[in-house]
């Protein structure tokens, strides 16, 4: 019998690994069947290991069996979605979550999980209540409209609009706003979705009023503004005013509708920041019906807002796609106690995290990279050298693309040319909590605007696996 076979034969059987005493602890944490299925597959991959070797077996550990056993177990049952540090400089990143939601919004979510909530159920009658009614009369409030329905996220809105406003009718956009953001939605796929002929109006960098009378006919069911957030034409250009087309809409007895996509309730101008336009100041303007993400400018859930004439949004209200695209009670109780946030306009700076980041005084963020960037050259030693840099934070989710706030931060690089800095971004990724920059000039390189927590992210530099450079 060769040595591989008498190692195989040695090999315990699973009952006696079972019977390990380090085993029981296992169970209460991870549950008899997962343990037992892992304990199982580490005894397979040991024979196969085995059937290949023909020298230096090593005889089998009983005790590192079970040590990688609740290794594996440890990695399988770790949550997938984790909390990470955002040093990209994009605040509003889409990938990392969008908006960082206020501890209000937190508390008033706990509270909805773990007791029964009136989501559908009035109070006052006794009767069957409807869920968008908890925060429909904050939303007239805060943007003037009639009427306010709530959906999944902004792409929900849209759809759902064109879907009841424009089935198996044309709806008139200018060939320049024909966007498309992240994961590739894009306004024209989402008109054919919902049942509606696209009429593409104009050109790329101009159109006119003209062109929009142009294009109307006995199947025109509505004219549509897409609020170009995530980039801008530039140089020879020319756009149609709100006011002029909801004027023509109306004139032709048509809904005017727009899209602001990132939409914030306030104007952020008194805060230092570039201006983007309202669904107040929209629906002032003469729109019909406005649609807007929660989890965006405004700092909230995501969820998909729409406000407007009060006949119009009964009828959207009222279709069947509604049901599919409805919100669920936590994210209607997170987008309550955001709303209410800006009842007190005067403190919303100091309570909503995604304002507190875009505000965040350069000054402040300077003392935080300076901190930073001692802590991780003392990290990471002379093969990665670290400096301190300015950088220039983007608000993110296709909002005001091409402005970018002040800010500062680290960069890091190697010591060799030859080094790829991508492995020590991914060293980075693989702590307790994952760091998440980005790489610019062969330097890894975090931006400290969204960086709250430093002496957490420092404490855990002990536990970085540094590369050799």
């Amino acid at each position: 019998m060769s040595t591989s076979q008498t190692a195989r034969r040695a090999l315990p059987s699973l009952d006696r690994l079972l019977k390990h005493p380090a085993v029981a602890s296992l169970c209460e944490c991870y549950g008899r069947s997962n343990l037992t299925t892992t304990l199982r597959q580490i005894l397979v991959d040991e024979r196969g290991r085995l059937a290949q070797e023909t020298a230096h077996i090593t005889p089998f550990d009983e005790d590192a069996c079970i040590n990688a056993c609740a290794s594996r177990l440890a990695r399988a049952t770790a949550p997938s979605l984790k909390p990470v540090f955002n040093l990209t400089g994009t605040v509003l990143h889409t990938n990392l979550g969008r908006a960082v939601m206020p501890r209000v919004a937190a508390e008033a979510v706990m509270a909805a999980m773990t007791q029964a909530v009136n989501l559908e159920f009035d109070l006052d009658t006794g009767r069957r209540g409807e869920r968008d009614s908890h925060i429909e009369g904050w939303l007239q409030q805060l943007t003037g409209g009639e009427k306010a329905v709530v959906v999944n996220n902004n792409a929900a809105a849209v759809y759902l609009v064109l879907n009841t406003i424009g089935l198996r009718r044309e709806v008139l956009v200018s060939r320049g706003e024909l966007i498309e953001i992240g994961g590739s939605f894009r306004i024209p796929d989402i008109m054919a979705r919902a049942g509606v002929k696209l009429i593409e109006v104009g050109t790329t960098n101009r159109t006119h009023l003209k062109d929009f009378a142009d294009a109307l006919g006995p199947r025109t069911a509505g004219i549509m503004k897409v609020h170009t957030s995530n980039y801008v034409v530039q140089g020879f250009t020319a756009t149609v005013p709100e006011t002029a087309l909801a004027a023509l809409a109306h004139e032709h007895q048509i809904p005017f509708i727009v899209d602001l996509g990132a939409g914030s309730l306030i104007n952020l101008e008194q805060y230092g920041l570039p201006h983007e336009p309202t669904p107040r100041e929209t629906l002032a303007q003469g729109a019909d019906i406005v649609t807007f993400s929660g989890d965006k400018l405004m700092g909230g859930p995501q969820s998909g807002l729409i406000v407007g004439r009060k006949d119009l949004l009964t009828r959207i209200a009222k279709n069947p796609m509604k049901r599919a695209l409805r919100l669920d009670k936590l994210t209607l109780t997170a987008l309550d106690a955001v709303l209410r946030l800006y009842l007190h306009p005067e403190r919303l700076h100091l309570e909503l995290p995604a304002l507190q980041l875009l505000t965040r005084p350069a000054a402040e963020i300077a003392v935080v990279a300076d901190h930073l960037h001692t802590a991780l050259r003392d990290a990471l030693g002379p093969q990665w050298p670290v400096t301190r840099t300015d950088c220039s934070s983007q608000i993110g989710s296709g909002a005001l693309p091409v402005d970018s706030l002040p800010s500062a931060g680290v960069a890091i690089s190697a010591l060799k040319k030859t080094t790829d800095i991508g492995v020590l971004a991914a060293a980075f990724r693989a702590l307790p909590i994952p760091v998440i920059g980005h790489i610019k000039d062969r330097a890894l390189v975090f931006d400290c605007r969204c960086l709250n927590d430093a002496d957490r992210f420092i404490a855990q530099l002990a536990q970085l696996q540094v590369p050799t450079s």
